[in-house]
């Protein structure tokens, strides 16, 4: 098993999938690089509040998405910033009570706020997620 915070071994995306040990990680990984023809960079984050291996998502210079691994599940950073912000509103009504709850609390910050969304189930959740990134690609 890997120590999620041993910034000397750089985990494979196969070793954060076995520490995460639920399989809607690899399915949501699988379904973000054929979706949006992206890939997955590795990288140790020293930050005081969440230190540690993470996955970016990124396409055509644009982060897309950080996915930070937990035990049986995971939270995926998403941005929304100014250009996003009146699409994201546009649909947020539509989406799960969650990611609504979510988007009202957080604070923004130089126009950008920071979604910090829970993963375990191939759900309602997740597909709001898929939306919103969809949003920030196109943006």
């Amino acid at each position: 098993m890997i120590d999620i915070k041993d910034r000397g071994v750089c985990p494979t995306l196969k070793e954060l999938g076995d520490y995460i040990g639920n399989p809607v990680f690899t399915k949501f990984c699988s379904k973000l690089m054929e979706t949006f023809q992206c890939k997955e960079k590795i990288e140790y984050s020293s930050c005081s509040w969440e230190p540690g291996w993470n996955i970016k998502f990124r396409k055509a210079g644009k982060n897309l998405c950080t996915i930070y691994p937990r035990e049986s599940f995971f939270t995926v950073l998403l941005v929304v910033g100014k250009k996003e912000k009146e699409s994201v509103e546009a649909v947020l009504s539509d989406c799960t009570d969650t990611l609504q709850d979510i988007y009202r609390e957080t604070q923004e910050g130089n126009g950008q706020k920071w979604l910090m969304i829970d993963l375990q189930d191939e759900d309602a959740l997740y597909n709001d997620v898929f939306r919103l990134i969809a949003i920030r690609r196109a943006a």
